[in-house]
């Protein structure tokens, strides 16, 4: 056997071997935990869900998701996927904190991830995002598109973190408006605040016979009502979290874009190659991880000149030339 028959016969068993090792890797396991708005809530778990969905198709893991019916299941969710070694497990939503907490000192071998949450512990990654920047900006677009000087925020469950969409909001209407009024209601204080988009029509209906035109909302699948609300009645409303857009096209004036998605695929990406960190990974302006939404079914609403004014306004909050009051820093 020549010399060169030899070395192209070793070339081929090496490709064959790797091919044959690779073909027998196991799959990386990754479980998803979405709170009770499901998967089709079209905003926080439909982002996250579409971020793992992406991994399942790109990076060829093995997907699970769960949705958990309140939050008394958490942990016991969280549990499961360890027990049965998952590479990775995501929380989706703060309620998950102290259930991820809890497991993840439990099984220490087992990666977690928590999207509004921190939690401090070496398995696992925190995704936090700046809502307050985002919703700065949206409320500037607000502001800019209100013929009536008075706007509204719908919020899901009162808590801090919702309250601190709402201030920002409020900061960037009064940015373009000074002398604007920012109508302000929670739909409640329970984790059925949201999904429940009744409640939601309802504010906004009343908001609107206080002559809001722009409304805002952060509450999760509740933000449906807002929208048959707007439709109705003729005014814009403005989405969250994922591209609401599409939802009434014309009556979404745009959506302030939480990319949850991306956050949930590097993460597993991460994890894939190798270089999974724990500690607080921070999504704001600057680095695309929040936005506002400018796509083909809300396009026409706005001008050359607004869509300019309103990426000036986000140009200058992430050069430092604006800064954005936060609900955390100084409630």
């Amino acid at each position: 056997m020549s010399k060169f028959l030899l070395v192209f016969c070793l070339l081929m068993f090496q490709t064959a071997f790797a091919e044959f090792a690779l073909a027998n890797t196991p799959a990386l396991k990754i479980g998803l935990v979405l709170d009770k708005g499901g998967k089709d809530d079209k905003s926080f778990n439909s982002a996250a869900y579409a971020g793992a969905k992406q991994a399942e198709k790109e990076l060829g893991i093995e997907l699970k998701y769960v949705e958990a019916t309140d939050n008394n299941s958490l942990e016991t969710l969280h549990r499961n996927f360890a027990q049965k070694k998952y590479d990775l497990v995501i929380g989706i939503g703060f309620a998950q904190t102290d259930a991820i907490k809890k497991v993840s000192a439990l099984f220490p071998e087992t990666k977690f991830a928590i999207v509004d949450g921190e939690v401090t512990a070496k398995n696992v990654r925190s995704l936090l995002f700046e809502e307050h920047e985002g919703s700065y900006l949206v409320g500037a677009a607000a502001a800019m598109k209100s013929k009536t000087g008075v706007v509204g925020f719908i919020g899901g469950m009162d808590i801090p973190l919702i309250r601190r969409f709402q201030k920002g909001f409020e900061a960037g209407v009064k940015s373009v408006n000074p002398k604007a009024t920012v109508l302000v209601s929670y739909i409640g204080v329970t984790g059925e605040a949201w999904n429940n988009p009744a409640k939601a029509k309802e504010i906004a209906l009343s908001q609107i016979s206080q002559k809001a035109d722009v409304i805002f909302h952060a509450a999760g699948a509740s933000g449906s009502g807002l929208f048959d609300a707007a439709s109705d009645k003729k005014i814009f409303a403005i989405g969250v979290d994922s591209n609401q857009n599409w939802v009434k096209p014309g009556v979404v004036l745009t959506s302030m874009l939480k990319k949850v998605d991306v956050a949930v695929f590097e993460t597993i990406k991460s994890v894939k190659a190798g270089s999974f960190q724990s500690g607080v990974n921070r999504f704001g302006l600057k680095d695309g991880g929040i936005d506002w939404a400018l796509d083909e079914n809300n396009k026409k609403l706005w001008s050359a000149a607004e869509i300019e004014k309103l990426n000036q306004v986000k140009k200058s909050i992430i050069t430092g030339k604006v800064t954005v009051p936060d609900y955390y820093k100084t409630k």
